[in-house]
């Protein structure tokens, strides 16, 4: 019996051995996102942004000669895809949480978001309290999914919460006017907002719903692979080539449109890199 139970959990491992079945396959395969820029968004024939670009550096030290091939994936498919190898590592715009901890590993953090709205300037809009009796659209399978409902409960706002299937209806929903705010972490607000055909007509506004941590995603209990993730993220870290990478997607014109996003460096994301941690959301709920 205790022979099986070996011979069981070492078939698991090796299942989980994503850097052994890239080399046997030739080939390792990142999830990706469609419009989550400038984290991961498609530019038609091919994908870019910050964990687009980390990533494809990443694997291509970790793995030499192996193909990288990209894979879109959405919200709602991004773990069970990861869960079942037809995605390998997920470079997309995915929030550490205690939940997601369960079904998947995190690498360590390499952007740290604040969940806002987007609304249109012309709406007049600029708090929260505003949007009672509104109607906020976010993206199907998003952590802002639970926290529009708990906001609604708190504040008793009547709002009308309408899910999207990805991130480019959602805003496409606030452009078309069907929606009065789109409710997402604020990177992805201030890209969808830079490509817009007037970004001018939007802005972001209110008091954070939440801060959250974003990192690329692992399968579960693939010890080797996250200790190569994390030791290449490390050194990325601590010589300064992950601030400079950030800083061409969000300090510096990026395509399309040659677009600015505008966020800084924050203190908290700083702090991130000095000491390298995959801590989940929670942690910076309990320490606001």
């Amino acid at each position: 019996m205790l022979a099986l139970a070996f011979a069981s959990a070492g078939a698991q491992e090796n299942a989980n051995d994503t850097l052994a079945k890239a080399k046997a396959a030739g080939t390792i395969t990142m999830g990706v996102r469609e419009a989550s820029p400038p984290l991961s968004y498609s530019l038609g024939t091919r994908y870019v942004g910050y964990h687009v670009e980390l990533c494809e550096q990443m694997l291509s030290k970790l793995l030499p000669g192996v193909a990288i091939r990209q894979m879109a994936v959405t919200s709602q498919n991004r773990l069970p895809l990861l869960q079942n190898g037809t995605v390998d590592i997920e470079c997309g715009s995915t929030t550490n949480n205690a939940a997601r901890q369960q079904q998947a590993a995190f690498a360590n953090t390499t952007y740290i978001t604040e969940a806002r709205f987007a609304v249109r300037t012309a709406s007049g809009i600029a708090s929260v309290e505003q949007l009672k009796g509104k109607t906020v659209v976010t993206t199907t399978g998003t952590t802002l999914v639970q926290r529009l409902r708990k906001l609604e409960q708190d504040r008793n706002f009547g709002i009308t919460v309408i899910l999207a299937k990805d991130h480019a209806e959602s805003f496409l929903l606030l452009e078309s006017g069907r929606a009065d705010a789109f409710a997402m972490d604020d990177n992805t607000l201030a890209g969808n907002i830079a490509n817009a055909r007037n970004p001018a007509d939007f802005r972001i506004v209110g008091k954070p719903l939440g801060i959250e941590p974003i990192a690329i995603m692992l399968r579960k209990d693939d010890r080797a692979f996250k200790s190569a993730v994390d030791g290449y993220l490390a050194g990325a870290m601590s010589s300064g080539a992950l601030e400079t990478l950030y800083a061409r997607w969000f300090m510096a014109p990026i395509p399309p449109k040659n677009a600015v996003i505008n966020i800084p460096l924050s203190e908290s994301l700083k702090a991130a890199f000095l000491s390298p941690n995959d801590r989940p959301a929670e942690a910076y709920e309990d320490s606001r």
